[in-house]
């Protein structure tokens, strides 16, 4: 497990005072907040934010150091990394979305069916996308405990129960 997770990223300049539009990945989007200072993924950057408001699809918010819009755009497209322990621990059945990608998928026989590549949202739940193990091709599977019962971080693996025909 990574000792960072992504929790939010910068859409770019709100107005000219350097401000910044900063969605929220937290289950609770104003919680971004709390979990300062946020990194930029190479851990070169950090910054304090302050939230100013709430706009369409996120926050317009205060980052430590950045006073213009020219800043303020040149940030645009960061992902904004916090620090692991900074974060409320899950119950048994929660998981970060950053602990879930590079694991072995396996069926419930034991077949490797692939790697999780990213964790997906459209909005109707979350979907695991699988980089199938023979190919190029990915496979998006509904994460849900009906076809994923069981995630396993110590050792890795994810067991699915996948819909009749989605590997093939």
């Amino acid at each position: 497990m990574s000792e960072r997770v992504c929790v939010g990223a910068i859409s770019g300049a709100f107005g000219v005072r350097g401000e910044v539009r900063l969605k929220s990945f937290t289950a609770d989007p104003q919680d971004i907040a709390n979990y300062t200072p946020l990194f930029t993924e190479d851990g070169a950057r950090s910054f304090t934010v302050h939230l100013t408001r709430q706009i369409n699809n996120g926050f317009s918010a205060r980052l430590s150091d950045i006073a213009t819009k020219e800043e303020a755009d040149a940030l645009r497209g960061t992902q904004l990394y916090a620090e692991r322990s900074q974060l409320p621990s899950l119950p048994d059945d929660e998981f970060y979305h950053a602990d879930l990608v590079n694991l072995m998928v396996l069926d419930t026989g034991g077949a490797e069916l692939g790697t999780v590549k990213a964790v997906q949202n459209h909005g109707a739940g979350d979907l695991l996308e699988i980089q199938v193990k023979a190919g190029s091709a990915t496979v998006l599977l509904p994460f849900t405990k009906a076809i994923v019962p069981t995630v396993d971080l110590a050792t890795g693996r994810i067991i699915a129960d996948p819909p009749e025909g989605l590997f093939e």
